[in-house]
């Protein structure tokens, strides 16, 4: 009696801390995606350099007294930075302590870690470097499209802990490698899309149009700014992406007839549909700043969906039952 009560008292912890495992993931995942749209929010009112060119104190301080609203946005953008470290490496801590050796969290949680340490480098890049507020240089560009490239891999790495923290099994894309192929070119174009959407989004920013005519002729002026030039490529690059993902989400299904692809398959469509509807509007109304938020949430999102989409048609099909 006394050993059957022990193990249920252990069945019970595991199955406890199994649940807070899965909780904290999803919360982490959610939370990242507030940091992300935040961060989009200090670059779109010019608030990069709030904290001048320190870091990571805040002009010299730990503690600044907001001078200023550039600055009251920057330092928080910084701390709630910081807090999505903590929360990545807590979760890697509880991935290494309450899963088995082997377990894909532990592997998903090893990534976002070290995924969020070059995400804070590479923020600290774009303050010591001087990359932000009125910077128009094309290094200031490529740097953000960087920090975007690190941003959506470590997205994409909390949504696959999240996901096994559930108790799916590991990815196995050689058992499939055409759909393999498939959803590797899916988030490649995504991932194309977000980067001329960041250098879309910093022209908008830096050389404010005050007409659709006249952002029209900045697009196609030999004079303009290079960031003016390039942002006409983020439709056309929008729009031939569009095409894969759905391909990837109608074949997803069709291969594996999952119902999880079904329903992650109907999420990234509707993502895709939001989108180009979001980025005409954002384009007629000269992308205002909450509009470019919302535009990034739901980037963010489909993202997510392609991610989850992957996951469920590449994951790895379960052993035989003998006999």
């Amino acid at each position: 009696m006394i050993l059957r009560g022990s193990a249920a008292k252990v069945r019970a912890v595991s199955e406890t801390r199994a649940r807070f495992l899965r909780r904290f993931a999803v919360a982490t995942v959610a939370y990242n995606l507030a940091v992300i749209v935040w961060g989009a929010f200090v670059r779109a009112t010019g608030s990069g350099a709030g904290c001048g060119d320190h870091w990571p104190m805040c002009n010299g301080e730990v503690l600044p007294r907001p001078r200023s609203l550039e600055m009251l946005i920057e330092f928080t953008h910084r701390i709630t930075s910081g807090l999505s470290l903590v929360a990545v490496l807590a979760l890697l801590v509880m991935a290494f302590r309450w899963t088995s050796p082997g377990h894909p969290v532990r592997r998903g949680a090893v990534f976002s870690g070290l995924l969020i340490v070059s995400e804070a480098l590479l923020g600290a890049g774009l303050v010591l470097f001087r990359l932000v507020a009125g910077n128009t240089s094309m290094t200031r560009a490529w740097f953000g499209a960087a920090h975007l490239v690190n941003t959506f891999a470590l997205v994409a790495a909390l949504t696959l802990t999240a996901w096994w923290s559930f108790g799916h099994r590991r990815l196995a894309p050689r058992q499939r490698p055409g759909l393999t192929a498939t959803f590797a070119v899916a988030l490649v174009a995504t991932m194309a899309v977000a980067v001329t959407g960041s250098i879309a989004a910093l022209g908008d920013t830096l050389f404010p149009a005050r007409s659709f005519a006249e952002g029209y002729a900045q697009d196609f002026s030999p004079g303009a700014h290079l960031l003016l030039r390039l942002r006409i490529w983020h439709p056309v690059v929008a729009l031939a992406a569009t095409a894969t993902v759905v391909t990837s989400a109608v074949v997803g299904h069709a291969v594996t007839r999952r119902p999880s692809t079904r329903t992650m398959g109907l999420a990234v469509v509707a993502a895709v549909v939001t989108q180009l509807g979001l980025g005409l509007l954002n384009v007629f109304l000269l992308a205002p700043v909450w509009l470019q938020l919302v535009h990034l949430l739901v980037a963010d999102l489909l993202w997510i969906a392609l991610v989850l989409l992957a996951a469920s048609a590449l994951e790895r099909e379960p052993d035989p039952t003998p006999g």
